[in-house]
């Protein structure tokens, strides 16, 4: 009887679970230097982050939202960056071929908080927004460094101009 109950709740759970992981959110590592100081601001010690899906592709993604995403340099990859430019709007580079880049449609911007330690767009450009996964809302692990992400993008970092149309209402 025991068994008939374990086995019952492995078969509803086990899709329910699943189904969470694929379209709500799950906890990653991050691992790396480039989102420091807002991510492992110790070198040694890695963050745990809970990354939403849920509303990625649409208008819950906003300029200073820390993103998980598939790296354009190799897909088998994820990378977390922050966006600093939205579809649109014109943004000053850091080393890319071009100073300034107006981000073409379907894009955003990102770079890692770390300047000069992170792979981001001012190595590979834009990045269309389809290869975006997750948005990073807290960390959830080590115990002392739970929080809630903020959406915070450093002034230095905001875009020369803002698009004026909002391509997500």
């Amino acid at each position: 009887m025991a068994f008939g109950r374990f086995f019952k709740s492995i078969l509803y759970g086990l899709p329910l679970g699943i189904t969470f992981l694929d379209c709500v959110g799950y906890v990653a590592r991050v691992d790396g230097i480039s989102m420091q100081p807002a991510l492992n601001p110790v070198e040694d010690e890695r963050d745990y982050v809970f990354l939403l899906r849920w509303g990625v592709h649409n208008s819950a993604v906003e300029r200073g939202d820390i993103i998980s995403l598939i790296s354009p340099k190799d897909p088998a990859q994820k990378i977390i960056k922050r966006v600093v430019g939205m579809q649109g709007d014109v943004v000053s580079t850091l080393g890319y071929k071009h100073e300034i880049v107006r981000v073409p449609d379907g894009h955003c911007w990102v770079e890692g908080d770390h300047t000069g330690h992170s792979l981001d767009s001012n190595t590979f450009g834009p990045v269309a927004l389809g290869l975006m996964s997750a948005r990073a809302v807290a960390i959830v692990w080590p115990p002392e460094r739970w929080r809630l992400l903020d959406n915070e993008l450093p002034r230095r970092r905001r875009p020369i101009q803002i698009a004026k149309t909002n391509y997500y209402n």
